[in-house]
């Protein structure tokens, strides 16, 4: 629908108010509810929006480390552009008209926003000829719990819907039917379609498997999912997290990003190769190098939290070391190459906790960096237990160590620019700081009395 049919539809179902939302540098939506009259005044030159959201974290506490704004700027607004394409009703909110929106309009102004920065690397993806298909999926907690009961009780004795470990179980999902079943209807309505919903290993955890679509519509249908299973949830009584660890014990939550080249008509595969070996082309060989090879630089877009990093631990289906194999879920990239409809890469490495954006856009950009550079796949994929093959290399140790490296690196510089990089980085550095300055319970137990 162009402007003018969206504007007509909104006159003819009496709709005087619109939300929209965009994503800040850690993935969380911001946004707003305008009027109609507001919206359609906007929709040409855009709509000026307070640029704090890219000056604080997820806590709004400010940064005091970044130059693209801050006190020292004044927290001016730039230009937001409603991007119509992405117009969908709320089905859960009285079918209140919605779109995202991105700062692509004030992309001359250095505004790290990460929907844009996808753009820029999915326009350079069509340039060298190749249509992007992505899906990510994701695995969560949910909690008989609510935001105030959580406060109250200091996040202590959090209490899952469900008991026990029981993974693929049909029987948990018909005793929480109600819920399921909404979710998998309402975010069909809200056109995210969910490919499978199933229970994984732990209380109350969950996996959905998003259908795949170009790599751009793919990110902003991961952001909403994420948004939207808390808003469904909450209706329930129930409390969704995607938090990548909420308890040492148990599995984390993965964000795992499945990805493929198609030509532009989207006729052919070019990841698969009927008679080359396991089926991989000669294309998909460079995008695996090229993604191996960019992994230790680009670390904190996969893992962007203290607590991502907690879940990148031995033995707990989560990778730790730089390898890849062939349908092989220990490694870092597991490749799916039996035919030429499934062929595809499944990045392994981000966790539930991560920006869509970013995790797609860093996966995208390093396998193109392999195919630009023509990397040859000298490493040989893994066998059996990849936690054991540490001849690549190993994941970053925690957030500190992969932001200092992607901040010192020309490569993180040629794929994401001098703005983000340095944006981005000095956030999660900033992140680093705000965990080492406070005292955890960690530490009362361990010190408290004995020391």
């Amino acid at each position: 629908m162009d402007a003018q049919q969206i504007t007509g539809y909104l006159k003819q179902n009496n709709s005087h108010h619109i939300k929209f939302a965009f994503a800040d540098i850690d993935g969380i939506l911001r946004g707003k509810l305008i009027h109609r009259q507001k919206f359609e005044s906007g929709l040409q030159n855009g709509y000026g929006f307070c640029d704090v959201v890219f000056g604080w974290d997820s806590a709004d506490q400010a940064y005091d480390n970044v130059a693209v704004t801050g006190w020292h700027t004044g927290y001016p607004d730039k230009n937001c552009r409603i991007d119509l394409a992405t117009f969908r009703n709320i089905p859960w909110q009285n079918n209140i008209p919605f779109f995202l929106a991105d700062f692509s309009g004030a992309d001359k102004e250095g505004v790290p926003c990460p929907r844009t920065l996808l753009k820029k690397i999915v326009s350079a993806c069509a340039d060298m000829g190749y249509h992007p298909e992505f899906a990510q999926e994701f695995e969560w907690f949910n909690f008989s719990e609510t935001a105030k009961s959580l406060q109250q009780k200091s996040f202590r004795g959090i209490e899952p819907v469900t008991p026990g470990m029981f993974g693929y179980s049909i029987l948990r999902l018909s005793q929480q039917s109600n819920f399921y079943l909404d979710l998998v209807n309402l975010l069909e309505e809200f056109r995210i379609p969910l490919e499978g919903l199933h229970t994984e290993t732990g209380p109350g955890v969950c996996e959905a498997a998003i259908i795949h679509d170009h790599a751009l519509a793919a990110a902003d249908k991961a952001v909403l999912f994420k948004n939207a299973v808390k808003e469904i949830a909450s209706s329930h009584g129930i409390m969704a997290s995607f938090m990548a660890k909420w308890n040492a014990d148990l599995p984390g939550c993965g964000g795992h990003i499945h990805q493929s080249l198609w030509n532009t008509d989207k006729s052919h595969n070019l990841f698969y190769q009927a008679d080359a070996e396991h089926g991989i082309s000669e294309l998909m060989k460079h995008y695996i190098a090229g993604q191996l090879y960019c992994l230790p630089f680009i670390m904190p877009m996969y893992a962007p939290t203290i607590n991502s990093f907690k879940r990148l631990v031995e033995g707990a289906w989560a990778p730790t070391t730089i390898t890849w194999g062939i349908d092989n879920r220990t490694a870092a990239l597991r490749a799916i190459s039996q035919s030429a409809k499934s062929a595809r890469l499944e990045t392994r490495i981000p966790g539930a906790d991560s920006n869509p954006y970013l995790a797609i856009a860093a996966s995208l950009a390093s396998g193109l960096y392999g195919i630009k550079h023509k990397l040859p796949l000298n490493i040989k994929p893994v066998q059996g237990n990849g936690y054991l093959d540490t001849s690549n290399g190993t994941l970053p140790k925690n957030l500190l160590e992969a932001a200092t490296a992607m901040q010192q690196s020309d490569v993180a510089r040629e794929l994401f620019g001098n703005t983000f990089v340095d944006h981005f980085t000095a956030t999660r550095v900033w992140e680093w700081r705000q965990f080492n300055s406070q005292v955890t319970d960690w530490e009362l137990k361990r010190y408290f009395e004995i020391i």
